[in-house]
Formats: C-alpha cells, structure tokens, sequence
C-alpha cells in the first residue's frame, strides 16, 4: 500500500509531485465515508479538504502509523485537533497563499451586492421585460461609506488594504487588538460596537466553538438598516438570521461564499433576491489552487522526509 492517500482531485501538476508515494481518489465529490476509512487506513500521511472529517473514528481507522493530516484549507475545523495531538499526528494547513484570491472575492460579492448585479443578471435572463429608468435598480455607491472587518488575520487585513481605493474607513474586530504596524490604520472596536458603525461588514474570522453562529439575529438587527453583511466564513453567520433580516429590509443585502452545511443552502436564503451566493470559490483561482496544493504536499514530504511540517498548526 502506498504511504499517501489524498482525498481529493488537486490542481493539475500537484499530485505528480508525489510520485509512487500516494493513491488519489481523482474526483471533485467527496467520498462516502465508509469509502474513506478504508482508503485512509494504514497510511502514513492523507491530504485531506474540509468536507473530510477527521475524528476519533477517523484516526482509528488509519491506525497507528498515520503522522501528518495535510489539510487543503487554511480553516481546520473538520479536524479534531485535541485527538491527533494525543496520537501524535501532525494537523498542517495552507495558509498565506490563497490570501488575495480570497480577498478579491470578498470584494467581487461586495459589489454584486451593492449593486444588485445578481438581480438585474436573472432579470436579463429571464427574458421578463424591463426598461431603464432613473429609480431602475438602485444600488448602493462604496466611496466613503464604512466598513467593518470581523477577522483581522491574513485575509481581513488583504480586504481592508482594498477598501483603500474607496476611501473606506476601516474598523475591525479580533479579540486581541493587532499591533499598530498591522492595522493599516483601521482602529480596532469591542464587536458591538463595531456592527453598530459598519455599513458594510465583511466576516473572514475563521469557524471555531467561540464564532460559530457569532452573528446571530441580536448581532444582526445591531447593525444599521441598509446595511450590507458579506461572509466568507461558514458557519459564523447564523445562515437563517441572515435570510430573516434581508426579508424584514434591515439589510440592504447580502453575500455568501461558504455555507454551513455545504453543499445544502437554506430555502430562506436561495428565495432571497438581495443575497448573492457562490458555491465556496473564495480561493478558486488557477495560482492559488495551485500554490494550496504545492502547500500541502510539500507538508506531507517534509514529515516523510524527517522534518517539520512547513505550516503545522497547533
């Protein structure tokens, strides 16, 4: 049997990489998990991506040899951390790389939402009629309007650089303020305080115990009406206080690129003509799914090889 099982189709040339040393389940769609504990079992490393769970159950059944979990994800939320460490396999991510195809997505969803650019490509598609007028569509102009950031890590820090170009003042929310170097001149709020002066919110804070479900409907309704929420982070919006707060008209709009129970999305929300949702493409970029997959196996081989892995979480 060979030493690697990676869990899903990578990029085109990543896999190569590892040569006679790994099988590849060679399919976009996850494996049933039957199918999964018995690829995984007595393998020294698997490449795993966040619809793998990687559990009690998991760890017993690729037995006691197994050293490295590569995630192909910079969230590890599918893995029980606390159990590896006790077996003493490695969790490894990929950060860093995939930092600006994120960022530049959350942006992408930002205007559509504004702008309505879902609405009006549905009506076009449609073949319903219409006819510009001066009150047709009405957006929401960017420039100088505020924008708040719950998450100030990697990719928070790449959206706020952004917000430059529109003269946005940036606010932001972590539970530890940044040193001043890595603001970029965003002033840091307690988080309510935060929702209460964001017009628009982008949430890039990862999934943990503490943020799942942060912005309920109470966090919601705090921030101002016409306000817009993007969220690039399943699971911290409450997905069904979203869609009832775009119904209500509290929200101007909404965007969502990861959802909580992928690849499931709410009724609520799919009826809701002021959401735009994408199908998980934050990092769906040639460069960086190539750069996330290099990552992870370069993870892999440096623990076959005897050394650390390059991004070990903790």
């Amino acid at each position: 049997m060979r030493k690697v099982f990676v869990a899903r189709r990578l990029a085109p040339g990543v896999v190569e990489r590892l040569g006679d040393l790994a099988d590849v389940h060679d399919s976009e769609a996850p494996l049933p998990r039957a199918e999964l504990l018995a690829a995984v079992r007595g393998r020294v490393a698997v490449v795993t991506t966040l619809d793998e769970r990687v559990d009690e159950e998991f760890l017993d059944a690729a037995g006691p040899g197994l050293r490295i979990v590569a995630n192909h994800a910079v969230g590890t939320h599918n893995i029980d951390r606390a159990a590896c460490a006790a077996r003493g396999v490695l969790v490894s991510n990929t950060p860093g790389v995939l930092t600006g195809a994120t960022a530049d997505m959350a942006w992408a969803l930002l205007l559509a939402a504004a702008r309505r650019l879902g609405e009006g490509e549905r009506l076009l598609r449609s073949g319903a009629p219409w006819a510009w007028a001066p009150t047709f569509m009405l957006g929401v102009e960017l420039a100088g309007t505020p924008l708040g950031v719950l998450g100030m890590g990697r990719i928070g820090r790449a959206v706020a650089r952004r917000a430059a170009g529109f003269d946005m003042p940036v606010s932001y929310h972590n539970r530890t303020r940044l040193p001043a170097e890595d603001e970029q001149g965003a002033g840091w709020l307690p988080l309510d305080e935060l929702l209460a002066a964001s017009r628009v919110l982008v949430v890039t804070c990862p999934l943990t115990d503490t943020t799942r479900h942060l912005l309920d409907a109470e966090r919601i309704a705090r921030l101002p009406r016409g306000a817009i929420v993007v969220s690039m982070t399943a699971g911290v919006v409450d997905e069904a206080a979203l869609a009832a707060a775009l119904d209500s008209g509290h929200l101007f709009a909404a965007a969502v690129d990861n959802f909580e129970h992928e690849p499931a999305v709410g009724p609520a929300l799919l009826a809701q003509e002021r959401a735009v949702l994408a199908p998980h493409l934050g990092s769906a970029t040639v460069a960086a799914r190539r750069a996330m997959g290099d990552l992870a196996v370069d993870n892999v081989l440096a623990v076959l090889g005897g050394d650390p892995p390059p991004t070990r979480v903790e």
